[in-house]
Order: C-alpha cells, then structure tokens, then sequence
C-alpha cells in the first residue's frame, strides 16, 4: 500500500503556526506519511501577496523544519503562470500515479470550488479534505447544485477509502481553532518593533527572524 501524500496550498504571506498546526494535526487525525505545503507563486483567486513568491518559500521552508513530516513544495514557485491546484495534482499525479493525494481544504474555500478551474478534476487527481473549524457554520443546502451532488455522492466517514483508493472521496476532518491570521500579522508588523513583539509566539521564531532580516511587511519598506 502507497502512502497517502496530504496537500496543503495557500499563499502563506507570512506562513505561520495556524497554517503549520493545521497541517500536522490533520496529518496526525489521517495517518499520514508526509504533507506538502504548497507556496502559491501567482494565486489566481487572492489578492497580489505582500511578499515575493521566493520570499514566501523561504518563509515555509523555515516552518515546515519545526515540524516532522511537513515540508514545503516549491513547484508552484517555480511553475510559470497562475497556481492552478488541478496543474499540481496533475503534476504529482503524474510523478507517481500509485500514490493516492490528500488536498487540504477549508470549508469557505470548499464553498466556493466551482469557482476553481477545472475543478470537477480534482476529484479524479485526489481525495479532498473539508478542514471544519469547530463552532464555524457549514450549510450542505448552501451549496451550488453540482458541488452540493459531489458531496452527497462522494462523502465518506471511511478512513481507509484514502489509502485504498487514488482520489475520489470527501472526508470532514475537525480541528482545533487557531485564532491566528496572515492579514493580523502584516498589519502588526507595519507599526515596527511594537509590533514584531506582538506577534511572537504566532509563527515560527525563524520566521521572524527573516522578516526582520529582508524588511518584509514593514510600512516603510517594500517586501518585494
């Protein structure tokens, strides 16, 4: 049986402890042999990030080495384009085609999938993921009518459909809250040493310290 390889993308602009705990704790709840994080070179869906892409790797690099069994995944960086997630599952699909893909994805995102290209595909290149946030509302009847069919028919509470099968299924996995956000960060960190202070404690002490070595995400300097 091929281990399972979880995926998690996002613009990590900076990476920081909600990202990183997240990772390992759904890493933990599935058995998982390894997850990605995946930097987002160009996100087609978000604002232009504050940081440069290589900037960013280096940011997840740096938190992902405080955690075993996480690493970061440069391709999106280095893939020309916006970061399509169906061109990364097709590429790590196509690198092993034995190995069964876990992608990570929150319940807002989930939410909004028909929005995501070619997005029918990714049941065919992987299982997704719902991260629930306890307390946070999910509404099924919500759903746009063809992602709404998805879950009914793909849902699963069966653990080991994830090994035993390349892709294909929805599982719901509950985490612990993370009161923690990029967008607080940046805004901590534009008001100078006041605010590097604040947010000690929220990412990686490695992390930090590279931000304050290249001047990222202060109000007077250019983080690209």
């Amino acid at each position: 049986m091929i281990p399972t390889l979880g995926i998690l993308g996002g613009t990590f602009d900076p990476i920081h402890y909600g990202h990183l705990r997240l990772a390992a704790e759904v890493e933990r709840a599935l058995d998982l042999a390894e997850v990605r994080l995946i930097t987002a070179g160009d996100p087609p869906h978000r604002p232009v990030p504050i940081a440069s892409a290589e900037h960013r790797l280096a940011m997840t690099r740096l938190g992902c080495s405080e955690f075993p069994g996480l690493s970061a995944d440069p391709r999106e960086v280095r893939r020309p384009g916006p970061s399509y997630t169906v061109l990364t599952l097709q590429e790590l699909h196509d690198e092993d085609s034995t190995r069964p893909l876990a992608l990570f994805i929150g319940d807002d995102a989930f939410a909004g999938l028909t929005e995501w290209r070619r997005w029918q595909q990714l049941f065919t290149l992987a299982h997704l993921i719902v991260v629930a946030r306890p307390g946070a509302p999910f509404d099924v009847a919500a759903l746009p009518d063809a992602l709404k069919v998805q879950w009914e028919r793909r849902l699963t509470t069966d653990q080991s459909r994830l090994y035993r099968q390349l892709a294909g299924s929805i599982m719901r996995v509950p985490i612990t809250p993370q009161a923690i956000a990029a967008t607080q960060i940046r805004e901590m960190l534009a008001r100078g040493a006041e605010g590097r202070a604040q947010v000690r404690g929220l990412l990686p002490a490695s992390v930090l310290a590279y931000i304050e070595r290249n001047q990222l995400y202060g109000s007077d300097t250019d983080a690209n």
